[in-house]
């Protein structure tokens, strides 16, 4: 059964072709609905984990389902930004394998009994990501001032911080599934 925490989880998921769908529509008004919706969305990714731990309602389901959304609603928007031209490819390319590659990570500590929790570099990677994408959606200029530039850099600070951040996902899995080989524990 789905909690309250789970539910406003899952209507982050469904925003992601909201706003993709927004963004395919090209135009000020457009953009406008979409950086809405997306802030909207962004805003759910605190409510959910704000009433699960309030609430007691923390669950597996919701400890898998949440870096799931945040990934569906940031790599769809990212990988839409490609096709208008308005992100570079390379950087997408870059921040969607990385998060491939920390989720199958989490799948094969899990097996190994390894918890792979969010560290600092990224949360924050995840935070300065919805803060990138905000002005690059806002692509148009908004009283006369061209927000993306400012979107544009933080991208590729927040693709910095999506670095360091799989290092370090890479490593903690590396040193705790040689620990578990060389104590001889197995899951």
């Amino acid at each position: 059964m789905l909690n309250l925490a789970n539910k406003i989880t899952l209507l982050r998921i469904l925003m992601a072709p909201l706003v993709v769908v927004l963004l395919y529509f090209q135009g000020p008004v457009f953009c406008l609905l979409a950086a809405l919706a997306f802030i909207f969305a962004a805003i759910t990714d605190w409510a959910d984990g704000y009433i699960a731990r309030r609430e007691n309602m923390v669950t597996s389901m919701g400890k898998f389902l949440d870096p799931l959304a945040d990934k569906v609603l940031i790599c769809s928007v990212l990988i839409m930004f490609v096709k208008l031209d308005w992100a570079p490819a390379w950087v997408v390319i870059v921040i969607v394998c990385r998060e491939l590659v920390v989720t199958g990570l989490r799948a094969m500590a899990i097996d190994e009994g390894i918890v792979l929790a969010a560290d600092k570099f990224g949360k924050a990677k995840t935070v300065l990501q919805i803060v990138a994408i905000v002005p690059l959606i806002l692509h148009y200029p908004l009283f006369g001032v061209e927000l993306w530039p400012l979107g544009e850099v933080l991208l590729y600070v927040a693709l910095l911080l999506a670095l360091i951040s799989g290092i370090n996902y890479c490593y903690y899995f590396y040193r705790h599934a040689c620990d578990k080989v060389q104590t001889g524990k197995t899951a």
